[in-house]
């Protein structure tokens, strides 16, 4: 059977950086073995689910770059790929187990379970559903009835996890749970189970929050008569402080981090490597990702979140990605962005950094510890004296600009930097620049010798 993976979320929210990498792990996968990617969306939360966060949920996939070869939009022959479009499906697949006696009705009211429940508190017991229904045989169309899957009563069932070994549960610690409510909406584990069937699913890989799931699910799989998948759990993802990764971390959200400059194949190359391993090797392309993945390297702990090593990633593909796409992506020419590459953190410093210097005027305010250092009454005969060198060189080009400023400063034996330091405060409004000659050289003559005027009239 040809590997068919799916990654399933819920559109009650934005797509977090957890389910980013579940989902990357499983397009890996399919990509690596030639397989197919299914994306569905879970929307059977109807009081939280939203079309803002399936959209987000959709954008951000695109954004990454993990194109799905089923689900919305693509379409594809399992068909609705929305579970609350599937729920004559969910219908039929619990009318099968009820006639072979593996479910059942159940109509006892929440009144009954909370007694049930508060008496279980009281005898410091866990709550477990006592099977009142069980024999009761109740028809279909019985007013407010539930169907609860019939759980075995004694020994356990086993299963092999790719990246936690082999789990065990005993099925003494389960209970008869619901699995679809009155209004014909499946919960979670049938859901997911009747849709993994249809839909041909061969691994489910996902969140380590759901081993606790699997051992229902592998029960209603066999009770389904469906070969069971292969499983693999992801651990979780902590922030600095080892606790559970939130927006106190920072962002969470993956169209955050598109939105503050970051190249989408950083992200994908850092959340590959947390919680996956190919020997030292930090920096990979995409076709390596997918030539190099595997399960085995699959870390069986938690993965701690680092801001800063993401941030460097980051720095890496800017400086190697080409130009041209780093152009595009930020509205800058090729010859600015090769100028900026070296040291942007991030694109948002490209595109910042270009309006600033491409306005008539200095568009942001200057860096004022940058004005109270450079642009001092010791320093404006330099500045007016190098306003006059650029005026005669700039047609020269940046070389010669160069040339003349180095001149000037030995004459005067100061190093570059005197001269060279107020000239970029002046005409960019900070210390830190791409090289100043060939900022000056995309900056214009006439803006340059602007900007330098208005801050000889800044000093007085």
């Amino acid at each position: 059977m040809s590997v068919r993976v799916r990654f399933a979320p819920s559109p009650t929210g934005y797509l977090h950086i957890g389910g980013a990498r579940t989902a990357l792990f499983n397009w890996l996968w399919a990509r690596k073995q030639k397989g197919t990617f299914v994306l569905r969306v879970e929307d059977t939360d109807q009081s939280r689910s939203t079309q803002e966060s399936e959209q987000a949920i959709l954008d951000s996939m695109k954004w990454l770059g993990l194109d799905w070869d089923e689900g919305p939009i693509v379409g594809g022959p399992h068909a609705p790929y929305f579970q609350m479009q599937r729920l004559a499906t969910y219908e039929k697949h619990a009318e099968a187990l009820i006639a072979r006696g593996k479910a059942y009705r159940c109509d006892c009211t929440r009144e009954t379970l909370d007694k049930l429940r508060e008496q279980a508190a009281k005898e410091k017991r866990g709550f477990k559903y006592p099977g009142t229904c069980r024999n009761k045989d109740l028809p279909k169309g019985t007013p407010g009835a539930v169907v609860r899957f019939r759980m075995p009563d004694d020994g356990a069932t086993a299963f092999r996890d790719l990246v936690k070994g082999e789990i065990t549960t005993q099925h003494k610690e389960l209970q008869d749970e619901v699995i679809l409510r009155a209004d014909g909406v499946p919960l979670y584990n049938f859901g997911a189970v009747v849709d993994d069937i249809e839909m041909k699913i061969t691994m489910v890989a996902r969140g380590d929050d759901h081993v606790v799931n699997t051992p229902r699910q592998i029960l209603m799989y066999q009770a389904l008569d469906y070969p069971l998948p292969t499983f693999a759990h992801l651990p979780m993802i902590l922030g600095a402080d080892k606790q559970r990764l939130s927006k106190r971390h920072g962002a969470v959200s993956v169209l955050q981090y598109r939105d503050e400059g970051y190249l989408p194949g950083a992200l994908v190359n850092y959340l590959a490597r947390l919680g996956w391993s190919h020997g030292d090797q930090e920096i990979f392309s995409i076709s390596e990702l997918i030539e190099k993945f595997d399960w085995e390297h699959v870390g069986a702990t938690a993965g701690v979140f680092n801001p800063q090593k993401l941030e460097w990633l980051n720095q890496q593909w800017i400086k190697t990605t080409p130009a041209s796409g780093i152009a595009r992506l930020t509205g800058a020419p090729p010859e600015f962005v090769k100028l900026m590459q070296e040291r942007a953190k991030n694109l948002n410093e490209i595109r910042d950094a270009w309006a600033a210097y491409m306005a008539d005027e200095l568009p942001r305010a200057y860096d004022e510890k940058a004005v109270a250092k450079q642009l001092t009454a010791e320093s404006k005969p330099l500045l007016t004296e190098a306003r006059e060198l650029i005026g005669r060189t700039f047609e020269q080009g940046p070389e010669a600009m160069e040339h003349a400023f180095r001149s000037f400063a030995e004459t005067r034996g100061l190093g570059l930097g005197k001269v060279a330091q107020p000239v970029r405060v002046a005409v960019t409004g900070t210390t830190v620049s791409p090289p100043l000659f060939e900022t000056i050289t995309l900056l214009g003559r006439e803006r340059t010798l602007r900007r330098i005027d208005a801050a000889l009239e800044k000093i007085k």
